[in-house]
């Protein structure tokens, strides 16, 4: 795997924001998230606000059981709040078992709930999630970026997340100290290079 230059990941960041104005849902999620911190019920909200428009595309055939989110954050909470205080570059081996069960948690929580698509499960939206949970530890990735680097969730999801996380990690030590925005998380700058690069072919 090659990591992007310092000059590739500028302008993969400077295309995702000439191009995409879904962003702002980032925001205002990123926003509802921090200001109910400690409060399951509106932290499913904030989630919701940026899943059923960040993947209307899974989500039209139906939407996921905002009391199972509910109940599956307070489940986790512990787990999620020292996962929020720590970034990409503590990861270790250690963290693999606490991470699939998270991972695990979150795709059966976040699964179509009602219609001919019941049950339907992403990964996509796991991985929102949880970086939204924790922006400076878990990335972001979709069908586009996973198959890019060879981590495709079609079978075993969490593992692949976890081998897509340790890449990350790599890549966020080759870009450390290097990176100019600091109103968002490493993970947030490299998702928007791979979103350009990968998912949209921008560059």
């Amino acid at each position: 795997m090659r990591c992007p230059t310092i000059t590739e990941l500028k302008k993969g960041i400077e295309e995702f924001r000439k191009h995409e104005k879904r962003d702002a849902m980032y925001r205002v999620a990123t926003f509802i998230i921090s200001h109910f911190w400690n409060n399951p019920a509106d932290i499913a909200d904030g989630l919701g606000v940026l899943l059923l428009t960040w993947n209307q595309a899974f989500y039209r055939y139906g939407i996921f059981n905002f009391d199972k989110l509910e109940q599956c954050i307070r489940t986790n909470f512990s787990e999620i709040k020292s996962f929020r205080d720590r970034n990409i570059f503590d990861f270790s081996n250690d963290d693999e078992k606490i991470i699939k069960k998270i991972f695990n948690d979150f795709l059966n929580a976040l699964q179509i709930d009602a219609g001919k698509m019941k049950g339907r499960k992403s990964p996509v939206s796991v991985a929102k999630a949880i970086h939204l949970l924790a922006p400076k530890f878990f990335p972001l990735w979709d069908d586009k970026i996973a198959r890019a680097y060879n981590c495709y969730y079609n079978q075993n999801p969490a593992e692949q997340y976890i081998y897509f996380c340790k890449i990350n990690k790599k890549i966020a030590e080759g870009l450390k100290n290097k990176v100019l925005d600091k109103n968002k998380s490493i993970l947030k700058l490299i998702d928007e290079y791979n979103y350009s690069k990968y998912t949209k072919n921008w560059i």
